[in-house]
């Protein structure tokens, strides 16, 4: 994996920075493993503000990784990881901490495919075995 999709992945807004700064071309590059850009990325984990920041700097919404898939099939794909079940099991009858935490997830999602949506990412697109973005 390239090192700025791997900060991507990681979170490290610092090193995303860092290459962007060092090459403007490094946003749309695609790694070696599965053909990902960086906005995809941070897309496969959710990390809103790496996204924001690929946006800004005309990060390109529409390109495809080796699966044909864009930005926003692995956007809308993004679900509850199982520790996030687990606490949200383990604190439902806790003052209802556990709901509060599923809303606040269930609301970051909606933001990450929101900023997408707002950058015009094809809402059409479909993946190497026609699965169309939303039937994820």
């Amino acid at each position: 994996m390239g090192p700025i999709c791997q900060a991507a992945y990681q979170n490290d807004l610092g090193q995303v920075w860092r290459w962007v700064r060092e090459d403007s071309a490094c946003i749309n590059v695609r790694d070696g493993f599965n053909g990902d850009t960086p906005l995809i990325c941070a897309c496969r984990r959710g990390h809103l503000r790496i996204i924001s920041f690929l946006l800004k700097r005309n990060a390109d919404v529409n390109l495809k990784n080796r699966k044909e898939r864009n930005c926003l099939h692995y956007a809308v794909k993004k679900k509850f990881t199982f520790f996030d079940y687990l606490l949200i099991i383990l604190l439902m009858p806790v003052l209802l901490i556990g709901y509060f935490l599923m809303v606040s997830k269930t609301k970051q999602n909606e933001a990450l495919v929101r900023t997408l949506l707002n950058a015009g990412v094809d809402v059409n697109a479909t993946d190497c075995v026609s699965s169309w973005v939303w039937s994820f």
